[in-house]
């Protein structure tokens, strides 16, 4: 990883936009950070496009698709897609009903595949809290419709040893396990983070993600992040990542000096002045 102050001016000129996660990349906490806040809103004014890609839940992620200044929040590593009606619109999808401030959830799964996996994501959870001592369901967990989340550092804490039988036990189970900065998540299905983000990019903005992935900037902080960091050639991690470097197999192209809020907010100063000396 390369100090993103080393970037040489003007390289993100002809950035499009960016994808960022959300844990401890824009919130601390669970609470986003006034500077990353003010960094979104920077970046949406300066007509760059923010798509926010987390592990978290859809009822978690409902109140800041609509409140943050995002174009869209894709939930549940990559199996929900939230987006407010107005930037659908655009799309020529048809909004909620009540107006243009409701919010649209796509799923990449229909409701019949949702209702069956259900079942085993239970079976599965409870194996892990049978199994694994200290092991306790996220918080969020009922917000949750299409994975499940043991918390590790979020209110919890279990040691790497027992994260590690967490993702064993979940895989043991046919589901597909990820670590983030606060949870193990597991889920049914062939989605991840960056399909996901490749499947939002194709319904909201009609690009290939794959073929125009240099043109956009990705930001996070952990294990979770890894496939994104090496499809994305202009990554960054938020300085926080330094915790998670030993487990990374792919590692960002920069670092920000700055953790969590500040880190993304440097970023996004970054991107604005490259934009600004067009």
């Amino acid at each position: 990883m390369t100090p993103l102050a080393q970037l040489p001016a003007g390289a993100w000129r002809g950035v499009a936009g960016v994808f960022t996660d959300i844990d401890d990349t824009l919130t601390t906490s669970g609470a986003i950070t006034l500077d990353a806040l003010r960094a979104l809103s920077a970046l949406e004014a300066a007509g760059l496009p923010v798509i926010a890609v987390t592990g978290r839940p859809v009822g978690w992620s409902e109140p800041f698709a609509l409140g943050w200044p995002v174009r869209a929040i894709v939930a549940e590593n990559g199996a929900v897609l939230l987006t407010r009606t107005g930037a659908t619109e655009e799309k020529g999808l048809r909004p909620a009903a009540g107006g243009r401030n409701q919010l649209q959830k796509t799923y990449q799964q229909d409701a019949e595949t949702r209702r069956r996996n259900f079942g085993r994501l239970q079976d599965a959870a409870a194996r892990v809290l049978r199994e694994v001592r200290g092991a306790t369901l996220a918080r969020d967990s009922a917000g949750r419709e299409t994975d499940i989340a043991i918390d590790h550092s979020e209110f919890m804490r279990l040691s790497e040893r027992r994260i590690g039988e967490v993702v064993r036990i979940l895989r043991e189970e046919g589901l597909h396990a990820t670590v983030s900065s606060i949870h193990v998540n597991g889920w049914i299905g062939e989605h991840d983070k960056w399909q996901g983000a490749c499947w939002a990019a194709r319904e909201l903005l009609g690009i290939d993600l794959p073929a125009e992935a240099a043109r956009w900037v990705y930001v996070g902080d952990s294990t979770n992040d890894q496939k994104m960091f090496q499809h994305f050639p202009q990554s960054v991690g938020v300085a926080n990542i330094e915790r998670f470097v030993p487990q990374l197999e792919h590692l960002p192209r920069w670092v920000t000096a700055g953790e969590r809020g500040a880190g993304f907010a440097e970023v996004a100063a970054r991107l604005l002045a490259d934009r600004s000396s067009a």
